[in-house]
């Protein structure tokens, strides 16, 4: 689990990131994200219906997409919102194929160090 400071938990959080921020597309997932005033970045996780319609599915993506934001939070630059949105298909990879997905759409936008 991400600590509270990390998470995004606000619907004007995420509606401001849904509607001003950058979007950068996958074939499963999608990252949006912009810029915010802190000295951390945050994140916010969406698995809809269209996913699975098991919540048992649906929490083990967040799980998964979770624990590669907290092995990987350092390395990510800080100062952004994040919202990350998983599309169907998803739920048939597994953890190291989610992790390299979502670690080369960080890297597009240099929003990884290095």
């Amino acid at each position: 689990m991400l600590p509270k400071q990390y998470r995004l938990t606000k619907n004007k959080d995420f509606a401001r990131v849904a509607q001003q921020g950058k979007i950068i597309f996958s074939h499963v997932l999608n990252l949006k994200f912009i810029k915010n005033n802190l000295n951390y970045s945050r994140f916010g996780i969406i698995v809809s219906l269209k996913v699975s319609k098991k919540a048992v599915i649906r929490n083990k993506i967040k799980r998964r997409i979770r624990a590669i934001l907290k092995e990987n939070l350092f390395n990510i630059i800080q100062n952004y919102d994040f919202m990350i949105l998983t599309k169907s298909g998803i739920e048939n990879l597994d953890y190291s194929q989610i992790k390299s997905i979502l670690l080369k759409l960080f890297q597009k936008q240099n929003l990884i160090k290095p």
